[in-house]
């Protein structure tokens, strides 16, 4: 049985995220195909994440112990790490991630629990998982002139590689925001390709 985290962070209430849409439907087909495995829904925005304070910095850098499991700040490590699939739900704003989710990932960057320093430089301890990310693009940034703009899924993918997850896809949804596309066939497009997605995640 694996764990499944799946991760939320879009500010827009449910029917409304057009990532969201694709996401839900992703998670809905795996639940279908994958009956025995556990999901756990983590909604950034309910959960109220916010930027860390100097104290928590020092947590996170601190030394940890067995209470740290239940410590406000490192959960978030150790849920990251127990799980064995991670499927991120986020938009691309402003050429990135939404700021809420870049809090989430300093609450989960944490050394001795997603990486370790050794003499060799820093080592992830993730290896073994299984990522993907679902954005729904306003533009078109998969290719052409404006891919070297795209900075949020070029993020998650070199930060969880840090985190030794290399086992990393992408379902994009892009060209939403463009006059006289077909909207809603992009996004039912993203959709069928979350549903093949989810038979083999």
């Amino acid at each position: 049985m694996s764990k499944v985290l799946y991760i939320k962070a879009n500010a827009k209430p449910e029917g409304t995220s057009r990532t969201f849409k694709i996401s839900d439907a992703f998670i809905k087909a795996y639940n279908e195909n994958h009956q025995g495995d556990e999901i756990i829904t983590l909604d950034l925005y309910k959960e109220n994440i916010q930027f860390l304070t100097e104290k928590d910095i020092n947590t996170v850098f601190g030394p940890k112990s067995d209470d740290s499991r239940n410590h406000p700040i490192l959960k978030y490590a150790y849920q990251f790490m127990e799980a064995d699939k991670i499927v991120i739900a986020a938009p691309l704003w402003n050429l990135g991630v939404p700021a809420i989710l870049k809090a989430y990932i300093d609450y989960i960057s944490v050394s001795g629990i997603t990486f370790k320093y050794t003499a060799e430089g820093p080592v992830g301890l993730c290896q073994g998982k299984k990522a993907i990310h679902i954005v729904a693009r306003g533009g078109a940034y998969t290719e052409g002139q404006a891919a070297g703009y795209e900075m949020g899924d070029r993020y998650l993918r070199i930060l969880f590689g840090f985190f030794g997850i290399v086992d990393f896809t992408t379902i994009a949804a892009e060209k939403l925001d463009v006059v006289g596309e077909d909207v809603e066939g992009i996004v039912n497009i993203a959709i069928q390709k979350a549903l093949k997605e989810a038979l083999e995640f």
